[in-house]
């Protein structure tokens, strides 16, 4: 929306100036597509900086107030979209209140009167009001970037609660701007930018800090008459299912099926109204309430398959279906899959039910572990939604399953009724089986995941495919020869028994494509080796876009170096007999790992990630002195 009139044009200072500017920002915009930055492109950046400053400072004598302030933001509005947060902050935004208010915004968060005395002396109608709301809100979002660009886990408590000042910021700014109708698009524009600064607080352990910002930008959703249409209730329904995920987090998992419950009772009263007077086709409309019922549904269901089963475990137990035999027993065959069949239409809906149910934000890859036994219900109810999600990949679920995956970029987008799963959520569910320690699931899941993600061409595939080669590769690390897969799957109609030690013919495969021809199997280095070894290849060749997630290297450099570090412990005690030990107890071996470990921090950028890694690197240097010594 234009927030002034019309630029008057014609004028050789207007010229000179949008001129200037056209020919800082396309340099600033060149920088930014040009990748990892050099020290020359350092310099650049400053010089374009400086020029912006010189620009602002020159021409604001020589301009139309009105105009000079509608440049300040829109060259904002530029510079953050090209991801120049700093800038935009500094050199725009910050100028732009500068003219207007002394206070500092921190000072008066507290207070919505001072707020509202400070920045809109004339009152939230005024004619400049909207570009002071938008400049707020713009601002926060150039401070939340920043943290993330120099802290994106949060590690320093002063990143943590930036973030939570720049949401107490964004809903004081909305609290002010709520009773205003014309404002809705500044309402709307602030629960996505709460949202997307929760989401990311909530991924980092801290759903209890923005429980509160979340249900205030679903009750601003419900408070604003124009953001209450159907175009709106997908995004009201996110906002729905972030509350009841953010309870679940907070272990208050009672909570977050009510908030669930009240978001269906929410959804429903819309759709009555609707029904009366739609403006939308009626196909269109189904569908968005479908949608916004099934994240409902899902959220409720995370609950109550753990919660049926404690309840009616006091009066019966019911036999486990042996999966080895489960494939001659007809779909539902489990109280599990009976619960999915009753409240959801279609595998993808059922599939999406599963993972959530599954999904634990304090579960990590590493180290691997079942379901905590404090109730002998829960791990059962574990093992039934694997069961349930590998015979839904697999295609035995319904006869009418024919093609099973979909590259969809959000796990979220299924509409009940829909018979495929998303491969985004197929990858998802491999990942939690290696979490649960769930192999026959894991490998089972992984041979039918893997077939689809070696025939697509996308980067984003191709990332998938090498995160789980590497989980496949961790498997015999972490959990070193307890498990013996045997299982019983069907494909095409063809039903074959299989029973292979650490994994499948697939994965031994990647193993032996990986293995030096000098190792063994049962050497205890050998699997290190191969693990190493990989994770360096793909770090190395692949391209930013498909090597594998940090979280994921974090975890195979910490497998490595808690395998490593007892025999390089003894290494370094050998002090000056260093090189002797080395050779009479073939150490060298653990010291080429080490090199090789140090390799994969540096080369994908992990090093700040983890206190650990600085040791690394140090015994690394302490054991390559002692050898330099001997």
């Amino acid at each position: 929306a234009a927030f002034f009139g019309p630029v008057a044009r014609g004028n050789p200072v207007v010229d000179s100036f949008e001129a200037e500017l056209r020919r800082v920002l396309s340099s600033l915009r060149r920088l930014r597509g040009a990748g990892e930055a050099k020290p020359s492109q350092h310099d650049l950046h400053r010089h374009g900086a400086n020029t912006l400053f010189n620009i602002w400072i020159k021409y604001k004598p020589r301009l139309p107030e009105w105009y000079y302030n509608e440049r300040l933001v829109k060259v904002g509005d530029t510079l953050a979209q090209i991801k120049e947060y700093k800038l935009a902050l500094q050199q725009c935004y910050e100028r732009y209140l500068q003219q207007f208010v002394s206070v500092n915004l921190d000072d008066v968060m507290d207070d919505v009167q001072r707020f509202k005395s400070a920045f809109f002396p004339n009152g939230v109608s005024d004619k400049n009001a909207a570009i002071m709301f938008h400049v707020l809100q713009a601002r926060n979002v150039c401070i939340y970037q920043m943290v993330c660009s120099r802290d994106r886990n949060l590690q320093n408590r002063e990143s943590l609660q930036t973030c939570l000042n720049a949401l107490t910021s964004l809903r004081l700014t909305m609290q002010v701007a709520l009773p205003q109708e014309d404002l809705c698009w500044l309402i709307y524009n602030g629960t996505i930018h709460i949202y997307t600064i929760c989401r990311h607080l909530m991924v980092m352990g801290h759903s209890a800090k923005v429980l509160e910002y979340l249900l205030w930008a679903s009750i601003c959703m419900e408070s604003s008459i124009p953001l209450l249409s159907v175009h709106y209730l997908t995004w009201r329904a996110t906002l729905y299912t972030a509350v009841s995920q953010c309870y679940f987090d907070c272990q208050a998992g009672i909570h977050g099926e009510i908030f669930a419950r009240r978001g269906l009772i929410k959804i429903d009263e819309l759709k009555q109204l609707e029904d009366i007077s739609s403006s939308l086709e009626h196909t269109e409309t189904e569908k968005i309430f479908r949608e916004a019922t099934l994240k409902m549904s899902v959220m409720i269901f995370k609950r109550a398959v753990y919660e049926s089963r404690r309840k009616s475990n006091s009066f019966r137990r019911e036999s486990k279906v042996n999966p080895r035999k489960a494939v001659n027993v007809p779909w539902p065959r489990t109280t599990t899959e009976r619960l999915l069949v009753a409240m959801f239409d279609g595998a993808a809906a059922q599939f999406l039910a599963i993972l959530e149910a599954l999904s634990d934000p304090s579960r990590n890859l590493l180290p691997p572990h079942p379901p905590v036994p404090d109730e002998v219900q829960i791990p059962e109810v574990t093992s039934e939604l694997f069961s349930a999600g590998l015979e839904i990949l697999s295609g035995n679920s319904l006869k009418k399953q024919k093609q099973l995956l979909r590259s969809l970029v959000n796990i979220f987008v299924v509409t009940a009724g829909e018979e495929r799963v998303s491969g985004d959520a197929a990858v998802k569910f491999v990942k939690l089986a290696f979490s649960y320690e769930e192999w026959n699931v894991f490998y089972s899941a992984f041979e039918f995941v893997d077939n689809f993600l070696q025939a697509q061409d996308d980067p984003t595939w191709k990332k998938a495919e090498l995160e789980l080669k590497l989980l496949t590769l961790m498997q015999p690390i972490v959990f070193p020869g307890r498990f013996e897969r045997s299982f019983s799957s069907t494909y095409g109609g063809k039903s074959k028994e299989s029973s292979t030690r650490r994994g499948s013919d697939k994965t031994q495969i990647i193993r032996s494509e990986c293995c030096s021809e000098s190792l063994k199997p049962g050497d205890p280095f050998r699997d290190l080796l191969i693990l190493a070894t990989t994770t360096f290849s793909y770090v190395s060749t692949f391209e930013q876009n498909v090597r594998p997630d940090k979280e994921i290297l974090v975890d195979v450099v910490m497998c490595l170096w808690q395998k490593c570090k007892p025999e390089l412990q003894q290494i370094q005690k050998s002090g000056s007999h260093c090189l002797e030990y080395i050779h009479k107890d073939q150490a060298y071996q653990w010291i080429h790992l080490l090199w090789i470990i140090n390799e994969i921090i540096e080369k994908s950028n992990i090093a700040d990630t983890n206190v650990m890694f600085a040791e690394i690197t140090l015994y690394l240097a302490a054991i390559l002195e002692n050898v330099a010594d001997s």
